[in-house]
């Protein structure tokens, strides 16, 4: 009798997209090495948590073991965080991220992705309803509704408390610096939660590029990058946001397209990938994907300026997809070694994942939970002032994990610090 849950392998997915990266499932040895990186092995023990169980689910699937309706390989696939952490101390260089995506887009084939998601996705895939939602957001914010709610248990106070990680001080109003533009004309992803929630780190990026002798320009009809599209399966609309932002970012006056979010930066560089089998695209793709840069790799290059005093306790937290999908590490502390004073504490495990992960904190709460109490007992030993991070997800998973534990530390970005250094030396030499 043929189990329900086994087919023959000639009926295993032959055109999905996970059959299109086999050759990176057969590159997986199992050697184990990804174990000790994985957050979710970490937190939870089990296996089939880790890189190397998902790859032989992965395998399983193609080889019709399993089918894609098996509700173990649902559970095992929806838990992984996508830190790509396990990329970073592959030696046979497996490209996991690339699986992983391409995992959840054959099973949301056939089985829809959950409703949650779903909602979360539509909203930032249209950008009245993430402008409207960004708005909501802010209003919360402003009248300290999220501060009243924000401990209250469940994904609601969770949700609060990450709003309210994003207010900031009022600042005095600075001045635009003055640029030679001699390292080239660049345009800003703006982004989504970036400009609607942290529109002040915005604004920061963009006057230290200016202080380092960068121009800009705008880039009208850019948009979400696809990222949390792509991460969650919804591939259709993940090549459809990236067209567009594509479209609005090849102009040839754009020698660089800036990007302050690690999870963006890692998208726009791999819409390549992204649009392997579209021939009127690919090529496009490649082009504006050359061009783009984190915002800590065009300071780096520019020196950067050192700007003003600024006696600040400081513990730098890599984001994921900045340090394992883009594999920059020295960049970001280049900009923090820029402010004279600074005392930078390592934090222990600064480049393990915190939990966030897109929307994995909303979908998966109770394990993203465990992620982050890992991240905060690191951060209580560091005892640091400020958190510098350079992805939003980031900025309000470990702020909101901060203000539960009512904790003073905060989080910032990198930029932000380097923007109030520069604000103190120019405010001493005028």
């Amino acid at each position: 009798m043929t189990r329900p849950d086994v087919v023959p392998v000639e009926r295993a997915l032959p055109n999905s997209p996970l059959a299109k990266e086999q050759a990176g499932i057969d590159a997986c040895v199992h050697c184990g090495f990804c174990l000790q990186a994985c957050p979710t092995y970490l937190t939870l023990e089990d296996e089939n948590d880790s890189p190397r169980g998902r790859i032989v689910l992965m395998r399983a699937l193609l080889e019709g073991t399993l089918l894609p309706e098996n509700e173990s390989v649902e559970t095992h696939i929806a838990r992984c965080l996508g830190c790509r952490a396990c990329e970073t101390v592959c030696p046979s260089g497996v490209p996991y991220g690339h699986l992983l995506e391409a995992t959840r887009a054959t099973l949301a084939e056939r089985r829809p992705i959950p409703f949650l998601a779903r909602m979360i996705l539509g909203t930032f895939e249209r950008p009245w309803l993430m402008r409207l939602a960004m708005f909501g957001g802010r209003v919360a914010r402003a009248t300290g509704i999220s501060r009243l709610l924000e401990k209250l248990p469940g994904r609601i106070g969770f949700s609060m408390a990450m709003l309210s990680s994003t207010r900031r001080d009022a600042q005095s109003p600075r001045a635009t610096p003055a640029s030679s533009g001699a390292r080239g004309t660049l345009a800003l992803l703006t982004g989504c939660v970036m400009e609607g929630l942290f529109g002040d780190a915005n604004r920061a990026t963009e006057r230290v590029l200016l202080a380092n002798d960068y121009s800009l320009t705008t880039a009208p009809n850019q948009g979400c990058c696809g990222a949390l599209h792509a991460h969650a399966g919804d591939a259709d609309a993940a090549r459809r946001l990236a067209k567009a932002n594509i479209a609005a970012f090849e102009r040839d006056e754009i020698k660089f397209v800036c990007v302050n979010a690690a999870g963006c930066g890692a998208m726009m560089k791999e819409y390549a990938h992204l649009l392997a089998g579209d021939p009127e695209w690919h090529d496009r793709a490649l082009k504006v994907s050359s061009k783009v840069r984190d915002v800590s790799e065009l300071l780096s290059a520019a020196g950067p300026a050192r700007g003003g005093s600024l006696e600040r306790r400081v513990s730098y937290d890599a984001p994921c997809h900045l340090v394992h999908a883009q594999r920059i590490n020295r960049q970001p502390m280049d900009v923090l070694h820029a402010i004279p004073d600074l005392e930078l504490v390592p934090l222990t495990e600064s480049d393990v994942c915190c939990g966030s992960a897109g929307i994995y904190n909303l979908i998966e709460p109770e394990t993203s939970n465990g992620v982050l109490d890992r991240k905060l007992e690191n951060i209580a030993s560091a005892n640091p002032e400020l958190v510098a991070t350079g992805n939003p997800g980031c900025m309000m998973q470990i702020g909101a994990g901060l203000i539960r534990a009512g904790s003073k530390t905060r989080v910032v970005h990198p930029v932000e610090l380097l923007d109030e250094s520069y604000s103190r030396r120019n405010a001493r030499q005028g």
